[in-house]
């Protein structure tokens, strides 16, 4: 009697790389803790804040750790981690800016556009987007958007905010640093990737 060899299915991202070969028990725990991972990834980029006079809005690390949290982990992760991250700072766990928590907060709805661009960069990396930088860039600039989106929108209602001083107060000031930190995502993910690939083409020792 042949025997035939069943394929292991292939990842679709970074996080599938890890506990590839065993069973559904190992998954769920893998997943778990990718989850938890990048949410507390997040909150701790979060400390990493500089505060501008003339904007309630602090500057901080933490869009660089949605936007890697939502590529290597695929959307259905990204948004477990997210949503953990959201929620479980609204209920009390100081890990936003400042070691805060809560929601009331003229910056928050930056947080709430974290949820949404990690999925939407997780569904774009499940489709190959990163890859490679030409694909990582747009998948970046997809996630980056979303944030500005809901950050603003949020700003703009809680303090009574034109669209002229929402974009002073909200966009303008960190486009540039957060441009950076989406290149250094976009750069870091096809490396990985590359990494990745070598380590499994080396025969086991």
């Amino acid at each position: 009697m042949s025997s035939v060899a069943i394929a292991r299915p292939q990842p679709q991202v970074l996080g599938d790389l890890i506990a590839r070969s065993s069973g559904r028990a190992a998954h769920a725990v893998r997943d778990v803790l990718l989850v938890i991972g990048a949410a507390g990834l997040v909150g701790a980029l979060a400390q990493v804040s500089i505060h501008l006079s003339f904007t309630p809005v602090p500057i901080t690390g933490q869009t660089l750790g949605v936007l890697l949290a939502g590529t290597a982990l695929g959307w259905r992760r990204a948004a477990a981690s997210m949503a953990l991250y959201a929620v479980a700072g609204v209920a009390g766990v100081p890990w936003f800016e400042g070691q805060s928590s809560g929601y009331a907060s003229a910056s928050f709805g930056y947080i709430v556009g974290f949820f949404f661009a990690a999925v939407a960069c997780g569904y774009l990396a499940e489709r190959g987007a990163d890859r490679s930088v030409l694909k990582s860039v747009p998948a970046m600039l997809v996630g980056e958007i979303l944030i500005y989106a809901f950050g603003c929108a949020w700003l703009a209602i809680d303090l009574h905010l034109g669209a002229a001083a929402t974009l002073k107060d909200g966009f303008t000031p960190f486009v540039i640093g957060d441009a950076i930190k989406a290149a250094i995502a976009a750069g870091l993910l096809p490396v990985a990737w590359k990494l990745a690939g070598r380590r499994q083409d080396q025969p086991p020792a």
